[in-house]
């Protein structure tokens, strides 16, 4: 396998104000556009050319990544007019690929960070046959996701959406994300219409006795969909717990980028990422979160879990927990803000305006 289809057309929106202005996929994660870890992990498995299927934001990501080879890798971007859903992208896309009719071609989804052995899920495409090839992962509460029973064989069974009450739920495995298709199978996705593959393209292969395979890999695996995904899977990439290549630096309990300026009595830890032209003032305790570049922290305040982003603001003794803090905000001195809550870009918050307890 030499070619892969990557989705990262969607819009993001549980993820805003992170995506008002920024794609899903080009969101830094540990120090880099997240994007860049997965082509970095599929250039590790041996794929050497890629199709970018685009929608929202298209026009970012080519000039950002051009045709490929500073990764060593031939990118092509293809762009949605109209949003075509997961089976309508794979479609689209498939007149840039090279391969036959009976080649494998790798497809995955730009949200999802994952340690999936990807010559393993080829090397099951192969050895059995198959007409799609899915990664399954086993999650403790599956009533979020689409449910994929497998026989003893790991042929797949069915594809059941989530799952409403208990009865339902006949297996914890879980379609997460990346599948192994034969080129055959993506030119038979009609072409010119939405067409979903967990709601269309697989339940109607199923009935028209295709092989579908799924291979279970319970590595590390994380849907990047919520802020507080998002801020735990680049804490997760620096402290080495999430693989990728391309993390710029050496994992740890901090990633500080080279023109970022930290000052020597403020304290980093959990997997916190400071980006370029950020500043943390002395004083300042991050744990487990994402400072976007440009974006400065002042002295003495307190941030957890939380992402701050590009030329944001947080002032003196302000406290963040959970929160996500939008692109050019500005949070004044001693807020208190809690889990959950979302400043949108370029928003103002006066000092001491916004608490959880006493001002004392």
């Amino acid at each position: 396998m030499t070619e892969a289809i990557l989705l990262v057309g969607g819009k993001g929106t549980r993820l805003r104000p992170l995506t008002v202005h920024t794609p899903k996929p080009m969101v830094p994660a540990a120090g880099v556009p997240f994007l860049t870890h997965q082509l970095a992990r599929a250039k590790a498995a041996g794929v050497e050319h890629i199709v970018l299927a685009t929608s929202y934001l298209a026009e970012v990501f080519e000039p950002y990544f051009g045709d490929g080879a500073a990764l060593g890798l031939h990118l092509e971007y293809v762009t949605e007019e109209e949003p075509l859903g997961t089976g309508g992208a794979i479609r689209n896309a498939a007149a840039h690929l090279r391969s036959g009719p009976d080649d494998p071609v790798l497809v995955f989804n730009g949200d999802i960070l994952t340690g999936l052995d990807i010559q393993a899920l080829v090397r099951t495409h192969a050895s059995t046959g198959a007409d799609v090839s899915l990664h399954l992962t086993k999650v403790t509460d599956p009533r979020a996701y689409g449910l994929v029973p497998t026989d003893g064989t790991g042929r797949v069974l069915a594809f059941l959406e989530k799952p409403q009450t208990p009865e339902e739920i006949v297996t914890d495995q879980i379609n997460a994300g990346a599948y192994v298709f034969r080129r055959s199978v993506i030119d038979s996705i009609p072409t010119g219409r939405p067409v979903s593959v967990e709601r269309e393209t697989f339940p109607g292969l199923l009935s028209d006795g295709a092989h579908l395979q799924g291979l279970v890999d319970s590595t590390y695996w994380l849907d990047l969909g919520t802020p507080a995904a998002f801020v735990r899977g680049s804490a997760d990439l620096v402290l080495g717990r999430a693989p990728s290549p391309a993390v710029p630096g050496r994992c740890g309990d901090r990633l500080v980028l080279p023109t970022a300026t930290v000052a020597p009595d403020a304290k980093l830890t959990g997997g916190t990422v400071v980006g370029e032209g950020a500043s943390v003032a002395g004083g300042a305790r991050v744990y487990g979160s994402t400072i976007m570049p440009g974006a400065v922290i002042e002295p003495g305040a307190v941030i957890t879990d939380s992402l701050v982003g590009s030329r944001a603001r947080v002032g003196e003794r302000t406290v963040l927990t959970g929160a996500v803090i939008g692109d050019g905000a500005e949070v004044g001195p001693d807020n208190e803000l809690r889990e959950g809550v979302r400043v949108w870009c370029d928003a103002r918050i006066p000092a001491g305006a916004v608490r959880f307890s006493s001002d004392q």
